[in-house]
């Protein structure tokens, strides 16, 4: 029987030094789920002695041995291992961050010549087996792809890494094979579970790096499909299905309409850039509206008026009710090493929640978050977001105002908070530095899990009113 994930939907933006509002680099990825599935997730923090040092993956029985003096990381794994880690996002001590994975796809061309491996790594394992071990992002980039050589992949997927200075994604190709390209300093990168980059230079060993037979694998598989001979990794390797149009492609257009408007695309194009330069420095808001997105504003928009009933349901959206969590790790050049890394979290339906910045340098998360459970409760920020979501969807227009009133309100907070916390840390070190952050994290976590239950009652009072009118009223 083969391994196969479940149909997903992460969406992923990866920002450039010289592209952020503070010269920071910028990795996010909404985490979601397959259709009529999600995974309850947890936030918490993996120290040293409990990283493993004889890893077994749970979905492909894999056993690899792991380096000793592992760093320690943070973690958005699944709050229930039955199916593995599923680590997705994380910080190291060493202020490298890993984003794992965006779902992408590929051809038939490509898997026949590099068959999947079935006993290889995937998403469950990835970011356990490589964010404890590296320095850097390129140092992430060469000891992912050392493992995909060794072990292979049952699966495609992208995968992003960061330090201050740079971005990178990888592609794996096929079962053994990978592509990474840097993200340009002035520019980002949109990547809707499709094959993204384009032109390669096998020559410019300063933004990319690949398998070492990756150009020979090319040749002798006949897999460009170039006139000119220059390498296309999307059209040499990405597929180019009818599903592209409708369920990846939009929410690339959706996010390039919103950074970059003077340039006009079509939703359903083929071409649309991987890397593309901002008309202005891109923020933390922007990356939460972005990811939050549902075509505002246009006819595709499914909580829209303008659109028709077939336009409004033509496209994938990126903001769904599937979404788990989401991630935004920044790393910041122009703060001290000790606290310069903030991992923004947010849990459930992006239109309907807000996102908690993280410092890293930390020993532990809020029991809240690392401590989720499968059951419902309201004991679990995790669950009070789903809450909220389930209560929304359906009566949107009604609770719309009171959300993004809310959403203003707690990141307006955030920002406050970071300001504050990095004024105080300022001169402290080591462990004192470290027990500073983990009180200023629950401070500000115990401020917006506030904030978000009285949102909650709030969502379900008005809700409640209105289908108590609709059944006094006698509507169907």
């Amino acid at each position: 029987m083969s391994i196969q994930k479940v149909l997903s939907s992460c969406t992923t933006i990866l920002v450039g030094k010289k592209a952020s509002y503070d010269g920071s680099t910028i990795v996010a990825r909404t985490e979601d789920s397959g259709n009529g599935t999600f995974e309850a997730k947890k936030f918490i923090v993996v120290k040293p002695d409990q990283q493993p040092r004889h890893y077994v993956s749970k979905i492909s029985k894999i056993v690899i041995d792991l380096p000793d003096q592992p760093l320690r990381y943070t973690s958005v794994p699944n709050a229930i291992n039955t199916d593995g880690v599923w680590g997705e996002a994380g910080i190291n001590a060493e202020n490298v961050a890993m984003s794992a994975t965006e779902t992408i796809t590929s051809n038939e061309r490509v898997l026949g010549a590099d068959p999947l491996v079935q006993s290889g790594i995937g998403e469950e394992d990835m970011l356990t087996i490589v964010l404890p071990y590296i320095h850097s992002a390129r140092e992430g980039v060469l000891r992912l792809g050392s493992l995909l050589k060794k072990y292979g992949t049952y699966e495609k997927n992208g995968i992003a890494f960061s330090d201050t200075d740079e971005v990178w994604f990888i592609e794996t190709i096929g079962g053994h094979h990978w592509l990474a390209q840097r993200v340009p300093d002035d520019s980002y990168v949109t990547v809707p579970n499709q094959l993204g980059i384009q032109e390669v230079d096998f020559s410019d060993n300063d933004n990319f790096l690949y398998s070492d037979d990756l150009e020979e694998f090319i040749k002798n598989n006949h897999l460009d499909l170039s006139f000119d001979g220059k390498i296309n990794s999307r059209l040499t390797f990405g597929s180019h299905a009818d599903n592209d149009h409708h369920y990846n492609t939009p929410r690339a257009w959706f996010i390039q309409k919103f950074l970059t408007p003077s340039v006009s695309q079509d939703p359903m194009s083929d071409t649309i850039p991987f890397a593309q330069k901002p008309f202005r420095k891109i923020t933390i808001e922007d990356i939460k509206y972005l990811l939050s997105g549902h075509y505002q504003d246009t006819v595709y928009d499914p909580y829209g008026t303008t659109g028709t009933e077939a336009e409004k349901k033509a496209f994938r959206p990126i903001g769904i009710n599937r979404t788990g969590e989401l991630s935004i790790l920044q790393l910041r050049s122009d703060r001290p090493e000790g606290y310069r890394a903030l991992q923004w979290i947010a849990f459930g339906s992006m239109p309907f929640n807000t996102l908690i910045p993280f410092y890293t340098n930390i020993e532990d998360t809020p029991a809240y978050l690392r401590d989720t459970t499968n059951r419902v409760t309201s004991e679990n920020f995790y669950w009070i977001n789903r809450l909220i979501a389930a209560l929304a969807d359906s009566h949107y227009h009604e609770v719309i105002a009171s959300i993004e009133q809310y959403q203003e309100r707690t990141l307006s907070q955030d920002h406050a908070a970071i300001i504050a916390t990095d004024k105080d840390a300022a001169g402290l070190a080591g462990k004192e530095l470290t027990d500073f952050l983990t009180r200023s994290n629950q401070e500000i976590t115990d401020r917006i899990k506030e904030e978000t239950e009285e949102l909650l009652n709030e969502v379900l009072f008005t809700v409640s009113n209105l289908m108590h009118n609709k059944f006094a009223r006698g509507d169907n």
